[in-house]
């Protein structure tokens, strides 16, 4: 008796609780802020994440996550619970992987050329922190 109610229950958890880890707050956060600059990449959309996970499978498919895909498949309709939500989040977490790529790339390029405007002797130290600076806080939404 005592075995099938921890089992029960652990199989709710898991149904409520979905199979995709979204962005945590702080990283919601910065997507919301890269969204709003216009830098955000959108290499997924969540909302045809989400709408994709209304078939079987569909939004697991959709964000990348074969192996969840086939389990909602096997679980469907169970699954449009929470699979629509699984879409959604992992396609933001996608574009957020992407767009987070895309920025450590351009700030790496930038600081390169000021790295050797500086070798070269084409400006100041003082002229390279205060453009480093600029650099850093162009690519900052932490």
């Amino acid at each position: 008796m005592k075995f099938s109610k921890i089992t029960i229950s652990l199989i709710l958890d898991a149904f409520l609780s979905g199979c995709a880890s979204g962005l945590n707050s702080m990283q919601q956060r910065e997507y919301a802020a890269m969204e709003k600059d216009g830098v955000l990449i959108k290499e997924k959309n969540p909302n045809t994440g989400m709408a994709l996970g209304l078939l079987p499978g569909g939004g697991s498919f959709y964000a990348r996550e074969p192996g969840l895909g086939v389990v909602n498949l096997l679980f469907w309709p169970l699954s449009v619970l929470w699979d629509p939500f699984s879409g959604k989040q992992r396609a933001e977490s996608i574009n957020y992987d992407v767009t987070k790529h895309y920025l450590k790339q351009e700030i790496k390029k930038e600081m390169s050329e000021l790295d050797d405007k500086l070798a070269l002797g084409k400006i100041s130290n003082e002229q390279y922190i205060v453009e480093k600076r600029k650099i850093e806080n162009k690519y900052s939404y932490e």
